[in-house]
């Protein structure tokens, strides 16, 4: 998930709902939230019993893990991004087309309101993501707070990254850069950004998921198909992953782009198959741990 992050228009949600741990992730983070509204509240004892009920060793692990990708791959996807922009683009456009027809799994039923959700999200994404402003270089302590905020949201939805947010709001490399220079006191407002933006979000996504789970899986995998318009290997400019207009196919990149676009493919089926192993492994433990 921090690998998926750092790559504009790559989401670390795209590979939890793959893996199967993203209503749980969800789910934590929201009894999270809740614990800290009862601590806000006063009311102690009910924020002991929430706090005592998450799943900590879920959350831990998985923050180290996210934690760990950015800070030992931050520099070397951007180089790889800057150096090879086609094959870069081409890995991870594989990885996400053949992500929309995996999670179709996810749906126990389509039909025909749900289709409308998915075609509506995908070209409402599609189009959205063509809007993008000027890189700021200093912004204020308030921008980079909201910027947080808005970051983790698009983080937690598949489909739609929070590096490709902050680089249509003109503060990716501003980030990158922040990471890069290791300057803990801006890093802290972006974390205290994320954290409340994360916390409030997550209730309405729990609710929704709660209540209307395949429309919302829907919606999300029209998130992802739309957003296959920041990996198209082929901008106007030489912008790689960071432009968003569109140009035809460079013939004398085209074999390169497809063989780079079917191995990002594959591995996102491997992927989704070591995941799955692991989750039978989990149930058929849990059958035979007695009660």
């Amino acid at each position: 998930m921090g690998a998926a992050d750092i790559v504009p228009g790559v989401s670390g949600g795209t590979i939890a709902l793959l893996l199967g741990i993203y209503d749980r992730l969800i789910e934590e983070i929201k009894a999270i939230s809740t614990a800290l509204s009862k601590l806000g509240r006063g009311d102690f004892r009910g924020f002991r019993r929430r706090i005592g009920g998450v799943n900590w060793s879920f959350l831990i692990s998985l923050l180290v893990g996210i934690i760990l990708a950015v800070v030992l791959l931050v520099s070397w996807l951007r180089d790889q991004i800057r150096d090879h922009p086609v094959i870069v683009s081409s890995v991870f456009f594989g990885l996400i087309a053949a992500s929309t027809l995996v999670t179709r799994r996810e749906i126990s039923q389509w039909c025909r309101s749900r289709y409308l959700i998915f075609v509506g999200s995908a070209a409402l994404t599609f189009g959205l993501l063509g809007i993008r402003s000027g890189s700021i270089e200093n912004p204020t302590t308030i921008v980079v707070l909201f910027a947080g905020a808005l970051a983790i949201c698009a983080m937690i939805l598949p489909g739609i990254s929070g590096s490709f947010v902050l680089l249509t709001i003109g503060l990716y490399d501003h980030l990158i850069g922040v990471i890069e220079r290791r300057d803990f006191a801006v890093l802290t407002v972006y974390a205290l950004g994320a954290a409340v933006g994360l916390c409030l979000f997550s209730h309405f996504l729990h609710w929704l998921l709660s209540r209307y789970r395949d429309y919302v899986i829907a919606g999300l995998l029209g998130l992802m198909t739309g957003s296959l318009r920041v990996l198209w290997p082929w901008p106007t400019t030489d912008g790689g992953i960071e432009d968003t207009r569109l140009e035809i196919p460079h013939i004398d990149e085209v074999l390169g782009a497809s063989i780079a676009a079917a191995m990002g493919a594959l591995g996102l089926v491997g992927l989704v198959q070591i995941a799955s192993r692991f989750r039978n492994f989990d149930k058929d433990d849990a059958l035979e741990t007695p009660s």
